[in-house]
């Protein structure tokens, strides 16, 4: 229980303090308006090179949509601490620093749903896309996996915060990289063998591939072994996360350069 409390009531609070400088219209035109926008162009650009159809490309950003949120935020979950001089205060708190920011993940992660869930449901309604309503509860338990995933992910990136002074870049980069790699706006057989490689290690992969299932009427025993990749995948950055968070804070701390920004 005492674990549970502080994961959620540690990743709110954080949560709230990051963004109590941002406004209802930010947050709508940011991270629900934009990712719409990206939906439309690519499904009506699919329409035209006939690649694949609307389901395709509806489900697959749908599920990359949290990736702006769950990156970025995991990142800054870390890297801002030190930008804002702050990190000091944490590392010396005689809590498991891994569930403390393991617990900033969450919020970010629940963030990222809400922006998959809206984005597919108005992608949906505007280009006439109709989903099995058995398939819904699948489809939520995708998107969570592929959240939560990408939420670690933007975690271990963030860990890097503490060696490198411009984080961001990597960030940017990585958003890049998963909108190329994934395969939710080019299917798998037409990528070079050595991307789709990659991308089987990248969030999203998996989460948009169960996904895709559960929205075309498949049962969750077709969809079972995507979404246990994706929280394999989602597993293995999180422990990458604790790791690196490990070396580079020891490594900080003997070159005093923890609160350098």
């Amino acid at each position: 229980m005492k674990t549970i409390r502080l994961m959620a009531v540690g990743g709110t609070i954080a949560y709230r303090a990051l963004f109590n400088w941002t406004t209802p219209g930010m947050f709508v035109g940011t991270l629900l308006v934009g990712p719409l926008f990206q939906l439309l162009f690519f499904a009506y650009l699919g329409r035209q090179l006939q690649v694949a159809d609307d389901r395709f490309y509806i489900v697959g950003n749908a599920v990359l949509t949290a990736s702006l949120a769950c990156v970025f935020g995991g990142t800054m979950a870390v890297a801002n601490e030190r930008r804002y001089g702050t990190l000091g205060h944490v590392l010396l708190s005689p809590r498991s620093r891994t569930l403390i920011f393991w617990g900033r993940v969450l919020p970010y992660a629940g963030n990222g749903l809400l922006i998959a869930v809206v984005t597919l449901t108005v992608g949906a309604l505007l280009l006439g896309l109709r989903i099995p309503l058995s398939a819904l509860p699948g489809l939520l338990l995708a998107m969570a996996a592929g959240s939560l995933a990408c939420g670690f992910f933007g975690l271990t990136l963030g860990a890097l915060g503490l060696r490198f002074r411009d984080v961001w870049v990597i960030s940017n980069v990585a958003v890049a990289l998963l909108l190329l790699l994934t395969g939710v706006n080019v299917p798998a057989d037409g990528l070079p063998g050595w991307m789709v490689t990659v991308g089987q290690w990248l969030p999203i992969t998996h989460a948009a591939s169960a996904a895709r299932s559960f929205a075309a009427g498949e049962g969750f025993a077709s969809a079972a072994p995507a979404l246990g990749r994706e929280l394999l995948v989602g597993a293995v950055y999180a422990a990458a996360a604790v790791i690196l968070l490990k070396i580079f804070e020891t490594e900080s701390r003997r070159r005093a350069s923890l609160d350098t920004y």
